[in-house]
């Protein structure tokens, strides 16, 4: 269902991506670097994170980890990962699958710097074994995205 709606969305909103469907899972950075052959950091890993009044997804590169200094000098708040039993009804997207694209309900979406060294990256796909490949520039333009620096 939630690849379907992601198919959806960027089909409603022509957004040129090239979509992968995977035989196996894509759901972890590691599993989604090998079956697509690059290295971990062209992985866009989405983190759902709930603040005390919305949840926003951040989009960082896959071998770098939330500084949770800088993420409470940029939100004011500590950040708090939506657990795993309520991604769905957060995003709409399970656990593995989780993307900016054909999301549930609006939430805010933010790019971390570490994303900028590449000029392209693949964020999941709505399903633990989808993904797509997308320019990050087109990337931040189409999620209607805001530049970051929460990552280490």
């Amino acid at each position: 269902m939630t690849l379907e709606s992601v198919k959806k969305h960027i089909e409603e909103a022509k957004i040129d991506v090239e979509m992968y469907e995977m035989e196996g899972s894509t759901a972890t950075v590691e599993l989604a670097a090998g079956a697509l052959g690059v290295e971990p950091g062209r992985i866009a890993k989405s983190m759902a994170i709930r603040l005390k009044e919305r949840d926003i997804l951040i989009l960082a590169k896959g071998d770098v980890r939330l500084d949770n200094r800088k993420f409470k000098d940029t939100f004011n708040e500590k950040a708090r990962f939506i657990k795993g039993e309520d991604i769905f009804d957060a995003t709409g997207h399970p656990v593995g699958g989780v993307c900016p694209f054909g999301l549930s309900k609006p939430i805010d979406i933010y790019l971390d710097e570490s994303l900028k060294i590449y000029d392209f990256v693949y964020p999941a796909a709505g399903s633990p074994n989808a993904c797509i490949k997308i320019d990050v520039d087109y990337l931040m333009e189409v999620v209607k995205g805001e530049w970051v620096d929460v990552c280490k």
